[in-house]
């Protein structure tokens, strides 16, 4: 970054930090005391689809690593949004976010490896409260490309969000996650992958 970048306000791109997805599991605790939101067992990763033999073959990669873990207890998709994007989800029993978050890391790890970094968007946790009565939804959402999360709290079919319990939520977690301070990238996922209950 030089002078000019300095003078012209450009600032210099933060380089994504995978193992900050290794947070979430102490974040969870400060979670479900701050909002009473408990891990609901699935999340998922996000990229620009991709077309090609190079990218079948690393989602083929990523698929057998996964399926590889004996004590997976559910199963490993691929799938495409209304909007073109894919997202690999996994599931796990809700008590299992470690192996979750391993899963998150993997798929990561796995596509930037093969190349396809500037491909990926964000990874999320989501997260649901016992409450049968409660329909919210909530996601730790991770950007690949900030190195920051934020937290989605979406009602399931009604494409709203309850910006209050975000706020709140993510005054909760400061400590225990870099949170990204500009809202306006706070992205609402309508019918991720563990957010339509």
């Amino acid at each position: 970054m030089g002078l000019l970048d300095i003078l012209l306000g450009r600032t210099k791109p933060v380089a994504p930090d995978l193992d900050q997805l290794f947070a979430l599991p102490s974040a969870a605790i400060t979670l479900q005391a701050a909002a009473g939101f408990t891990p609901a067992g699935s999340g998922a990763v996000c990229f620009a689809t991709v077309e090609g033999a190079a990218f079948e073959r690393a989602h083929r990669e990523v698929r057998e690593l996964l399926d590889a873990d004996a004590e997976r207890s559910g199963p490993v998709e691929l799938t495409r949004d209304d909007y073109g994007y894919s997202w690999i989800s996994s599931r796990r029993s809700p008590d299992q976010l470690p192996e979750l978050v391993n899963d998150l890391h993997a798929v990561n790890s796995s596509l930037e490896a093969g190349g396809f970094g500037p491909q990926l968007l964000c990874s999320l946790a989501a997260f649901e409260r016992a409450d049968q009565d409660d329909d919210r939804r909530l996601a730790l959402v991770y950007l690949y490309k900030r190195g920051t999360f934020y937290p989605l709290c979406t009602r399931p079919g009604h494409q709203r969000r309850d910006n209050a319990l975000e706020l709140q939520v993510a005054s909760a977690l400061e400590g225990d996650l870099r949170i990204e301070k500009d809202t306006s990238r706070w992205f609402p996922l309508w019918d991720a992958p563990g957010m339509t209950g």
